[in-house]
């Protein structure tokens, strides 16, 4: 049976450093992911992904017996993309489109599956359209399905704000979702 999340930052922490290739087979995917949408350049999400294992290690000391190991390493990762936004000097850019990977259902016919595939691109231009911090929010809340109240820890705000910015988040995609359904070209 592998041990819990918990149970190997716990033995990280106490100098099991080899616990940490299991962490990093269990999250590198879901954590890659995360940043690629939030700074929508692979590239720096792969370097900042790195940053974040790095930093893993190096911080070790902090992580409590009684914390949330998901939450924890997110909330290192929003640190790493800050800096990295801080040092870039910019907004993230919106993604193409183009460059996302389609994972196309087999038992979806032709049409189906194209108007999907234009309904999948269209949500994901809407997405990178939104703020860093609304995009931030429904990343961790939607996406990487943390509970409010890990996302709140981790933006360092109530669980209540953090519903509350969720929802604004979800309002706003769905307004540049409809904005750009009506008129793709803006």
């Amino acid at each position: 049976m592998p041990l819990p999340d918990h149970d190997l930052m716990l033995a990280v922490r106490d100098g099991d450093l080899d616990c940490m290739g299991e962490l990093f087979e269990r999250h590198h995917g879901p954590l890659y992911g995360y940043l690629s949408k939030l700074t929508g350049n692979r590239a720096a999400a792969q370097d900042l992904c790195q940053t974040v294992f790095q930093r893993m290690l190096k911080y070790r000391h902090t992580y409590r017996d009684e914390g949330n190991f998901a939450a924890w390493m997110y909330h290192l990762a929003r640190r790493c993309a800050s800096d990295h936004f801080r040092r870039a000097s910019s907004a993230p850019a919106p993604m193409d489109p183009t460059d996302l990977e389609a994972h196309a259902d087999d038992a979806v016919g032709a049409d189906e599956a194209a108007a999907s595939k234009d309904d999948h691109a269209l949500l994901h231009r809407a997405l990178g359209r939104l703020d860093r911090a609304d995009r931030e929010v429904l990343l961790l809340s939607r996406l990487q399905e943390l509970s409010f109240a890990e996302v709140a820890g981790i933006l360092e705000c109530s669980v209540g704000a953090a519903r509350v910015r969720a929802h604004r988040a979800l309002h706003s995609l769905r307004d540049h979702y409809f904005k750009l359904q009506k008129d793709p070209l803006t």
